[in-house]
């Protein structure tokens, strides 16, 4: 299906400012890039899920975001398809509609200014306990280490609006996960980048898959508080090149 075309008003067409023109062309590259993971590691199906960027302006003068177009398949994304817009939700460059979860996002990065990305997938071990209204417990390690404890769920919310951006932001205020199950939704995963939230939505669906294989085990046992502080803290500034 081809998306339509935006009626922003052309006095808003290519109104990126000049000192932001670079870290827009790159963010456009890196959203592009970026929806080829979502599909390389099976987080999303015909043209669902999203990818979005925040673009910093260092002046001060105001965020921009760069998200994928409703509706365009993955393999017709290229840098030049993506939409650029203001967190007002006004589009600034661009000439396909931007996704149905455009509002979403824009409101979880006027209210979250540490997020510099958001991912939405509707992959299918993740989504399957978004279903049931259910967080993933912090039953391994690997969960402790990226989640800092269970995969919380969010409230229903209709897509279209601010409502789903509202849920995000209330669920993972106060929160050390990157991830929300959405109820009856889907994933949604945020990050300091838009590399960062991809990695949360791979590492949310992982989870998801092995807790769900444990459990035709037999019941699963949560880790301590005490431990999941200890393996949260090791992996998030010792684990890895710093």
């Amino acid at each position: 299906m081809t998306p339509r075309p935006t009626t922003t008003p052309d006095h808003l067409r290519d109104a990126v400012p000049g000192h932001l023109r670079d870290a827009v062309a790159a963010a456009r590259q890196d959203v592009t890039t970026l929806h080829g993971e979502l599909l390389r590691w099976g987080l999303v199906a015909w043209t669902a899920g999203n990818v979005s960027a925040r673009v910093r302006d260092p002046r001060g003068e105001g965020d921009l975001a760069v998200i994928k177009p409703s509706g365009l398949a993955y393999d017709d994304l290229t840098p030049d398809s993506m939409v650029v817009l203001d967190l007002d939700g006004n589009v600034l460059e661009g000439t396909l509609s931007p996704s149905s979860d455009t509002g979403s996002h824009l409101y979880v990065y006027r209210n979250l200014p540490d997020v510099g990305g958001v991912v939405h997938t509707h992959s299918p071990y993740a989504t399957a306990w978004a279903a049931r209204r259910e967080p993933v417990p912090c039953v391994l390690t690997a969960i402790a280490d990226e989640f800092g404890g269970e995969i919380p769920v969010g409230p229903f919310a209709l897509i279209g609006n601010e409502s789903i951006g509202a849920g995000i932001v209330d669920t993972l205020t106060g929160h050390r996960s990157p991830a929300v199950l959405m109820a009856s939704h889907g994933v949604f995963t945020i990050g300091a980048t838009a590399k960062a939230a991809v990695k949360a939505a791979v590492m949310c669906e992982d989870a998801a898959r092995a807790v769900h294989l444990a459990r035709q085990l037999g019941p699963v046992e949560p880790l301590r508080d005490e431990d999941i502080d200890i393996l949260y803290t090791r992996y998030q500034n010792v684990y890895g090149q710093h």
